[in-house]
């Protein structure tokens, strides 16, 4: 998509945007001509260009103060909540807090968002049908088991289902709501995984092996459908989950000759 301007004149809010997937959806909005705004918790790795915001998407005041001053750029015509953690274990393996944490993260910190970008989406889309939109980050943990992703896959599983239900809320506002399904995608917090294992060039074979094409999803890759999804070329795009995983949610390849 390189020399597409088809952001052009569009105001874009990227949550969790200076880093990993969330930077890479940022730099691509910025170079496809949006004026970004990215709210994170650190702002050091935010695109050049991207306006910078520093909020925590558990706190909802300062959710509310960071939405603002995007839209203060003018008309907000997307969306993109992608703030999130990651968690390891089953069920039995974290705590009420840890439950906690991570839903307030995953699932309500998307929620806040959007609540409160509600009135300026409105508004945006009563100017520029088609143009307007909300897209989550998502995770083929919400369509498939996981092995010792029971906490994460929840999270997950919450998001999906939102997304379903918001675009059903808000279809005849103008407002379309989608979201991708990633699979493993070489992230920092994956990276952060990896130094985790006991032999992190196993693990890293191992992860690499899940995925039937065999290697893991760069977050360019991750965003680049989040691109087409938040897109004025998506106009009739609404309540989809769009997979970007390497074929791991729906192929089933025997395994290969030795």
């Amino acid at each position: 998509m390189t020399g597409t301007r088809d952001f052009e004149g569009m105001n874009a809010l990227v949550t969790g945007g200076a880093s990993g997937i969330g930077a890479a959806v940022t730099a691509l909005l910025l170079e496809r001509g949006a004026r970004v705004a990215v709210l994170d918790r650190d702002t050091s790795g935010a695109p050049r260009g991207a306006l910078a915001v520093e909020a925590d998407v558990t706190d909802d005041d300062a959710v509310r103060a960071g939405v603002d001053r995007a839209a203060a750029m003018g008309s907000l015509h997307t969306l993109v909540s992608n703030a999130g953690i990651g968690a390891i274990g089953t069920v039995a393996d974290n705590d009420d807090a840890e439950w906690s944490r991570v839903l307030d993260i995953n699932v309500l910190g998307m929620v806040r968002a959007a609540r409160h970008a509600l009135p300026h989406l409105r508004r945006a889309a009563a100017e520029r049908p088609g143009a307007v939109s909300i897209t989550h980050t998502c995770s083929i943990a919400a369509t498939a088991g996981l092995p010792q992703r029971a906490l994460y896959s929840a999270s997950k599983g919450a998001v999906l289902a939102l997304t379903l239900a918001m675009a059903a809320d808000h279809v005849r506002e103008g407002i379309r709501v989608n979201c991708v399904n990633p699979g493993t995608a070489d992230t920092p917090w994956i990276g952060r995984l990896l130094d985790q294992a006991d032999d992190p060039a196993a693990e890293r074979a191992a992860l690499n092996a899940r995925q039937p094409l065999g290697r893991l999803v760069s977050a360019d890759e991750v965003a680049a459908a989040i691109g087409y999804l938040a897109s004025p070329a998506a106009a009739s795009v609404t309540g989809i989950a769009l997979a970007v995983d390497g074929g791991m949610q729906g192929l089933r390849l025997r395994p290969a000759a030795s």
